[in-house]
């Protein structure tokens, strides 16, 4: 098996029907689906997390169109790389009239002048373009090439497809077929993979050529214990870069700066894109530090418009003021959590009715019938509050924010529950 392609290669699918997940885009009668099958596919943007099957679709799609096929991945691909393919898929088109199909991975990690050189052949008809993001296109994608593209979201995989993938990998594939493979317990594979398909199947081939026996029982014990002595192989498909990132923020959340550093360091080192670390950066200010310490968040964006601004090598000082700043800042998820739970409520409760006192009253009539009535103007009252109810009847009383256990919230706390009394419970 020394020279054979990995797992996760010999296992992809070249067929819809043995393709795995995304059942909202390409199961029966699902949108994409129907587009794949009438043969009039536009250019599309598929996002989503690494290992739900981007790179995949996008084979199966080709395949299934009958159309020639050409790949590249951003991060080993120039704008000369991609005129090269231009002018192959224009020639094609002339001599064949074959609309050729080009496949971008990793989309996002293209300059504005690379996106810029494929726009034209979008524009001109001269290409289908299929790119594969791990990033929000509205952030990575420039407009005019967005604006040309159906953006189709694919979701991480769920459990069942995890182990729906792991089992054809017993029985399917033509070297692990021929051994006894028993998964007892799934929850370490489950794990270590992080929803990411190709990852587990690595791991799944990790573990079956450690043991190397025929008749093999998989546990979680003998997972993790193989993983840990096999680190550089398990990240041997490159990654590892999300594994990196996963830690310096965790790092920055556990106020760890001299970790968060090193991580920072490696990201730098591994030619990550300054932006793409800016961006988590004004994520987590608010996310993991919130009115903890509010200036985390005006750093955040000024780190990220200087980086914009400056770029490589001396955006890494920008870079390392912000994020010891971050990790060394107190910490606080209470604006999180407050939306998280205001945007359940809104689900488990609709649309409820806007108190009247609190309607807006342009027109007479809408006065007339009671809207604005009674409504309280706050700067009309000492210390600017008047008490009234600005929530619906129904949730009157519903405590969304429980301000954090800190200095600058719990000054919030305080002054909320002086305002309000007993009625949200601070």
């Amino acid at each position: 098996m020394a020279h054979t392609p990995p797992l996760a290669e010999r296992m992809r699918p070249s067929n819809l029907n043995d393709y795995v997940g995304q059942e909202h885009l390409v199961g029966k009668d699902s949108i994409l689906r129907k587009v794949i099958e009438g043969g009039h596919l536009p250019s599309i943007i598929l996002w989503g997390p690494p290992g739900v099957g981007k790179t995949t679709l996008a084979f199966i799609i080709s395949k299934q169109l009958q159309r020639p096929f050409f790949s590249l991945s951003a991060i080993n691909s120039g704008v000369k790389d991609i005129r090269e393919v231009i002018e192959k898929a224009t020639k094609i088109k002339e001599d064949q009239g074959d609309l050729p199909v080009l496949f971008i991975d990793e989309i996002h990690r293209f300059s504005k002048s690379q996106q810029d050189s494929l726009l034209g052949a979008v524009e001109r008809g001269l290409i289908t373009l299929i790119g594969a993001t791990t990033e929000n296109p509205s952030f990575e994608v420039i407009s005019p090439l967005l604006s040309r593209c159906q953006v189709y979201i694919l979701k991480p995989l769920s459990e069942a497809d995890l182990a729906t993938l792991l089992n054809k990998a017993i029985q399917e594939d033509e070297f692990l077929s021929k051994k006894q493979i028993n998964i007892k317990e799934y929850e370490a594979l489950f794990r270590l993979s992080g929803g990411d398909g190709r990852k587990l199947l690595n791991v799944l081939e990790l573990v079956v050529n450690a043991v190397n026996q025929t008749r093999i029982i998989i546990t979680n014990a003998i997972v993790t214990q193989q993983v840990q002595q096999n680190m550089a192989m398990y990240d041997k498909t490159g990654e590892q870069h999300y594994d990196i990132i996963s830690a310096f923020i965790k790092s920055i959340r556990g106020s760890d700066p001299n970790a968060a550093v090193y991580w920072l360091a490696r990201m730098i080192a591994g030619g990550e894109d300054p932006l793409f670390i800016a961006r988590r950066l004004l994520i987590l200010a608010s996310e993991d530090i919130g009115n903890a310490n509010p200036n985390a968040l005006l750093l955040a964006n000024t780190c990220f418009q200087s980086v914009n601004v400056i770029g490589w090598p001396e955006a890494r000082i920008i870079l390392s003021q912000t994020v010891i700043f971050l990790a060394s800042s107190p910490k606080s998820n209470a604006s999180y959590e407050a939306i998280n739970k205001a945007q359940e409520l809104v689900a488990q409760t609709g649309d409820q009715s806007v108190p009247l006192h609190l309607r807006n009253a342009p027109t007479k009539l809408m006065k007339n019938i009671g809207y604005g009535k009674e409504y309280l103007y706050a700067h009309a009252y000492q210390n600017n509050f008047s008490e009234q109810e600005y929530f619906p009847e129904q949730l009157s009383g519903t405590t969304l924010y429980k301000p954090g256990r800190n200095a600058t919230e719990e000054k919030l706390r305080e002054r909320l529950k002086d305002l309000w009394k007993g009625k949200y419970n601070y």
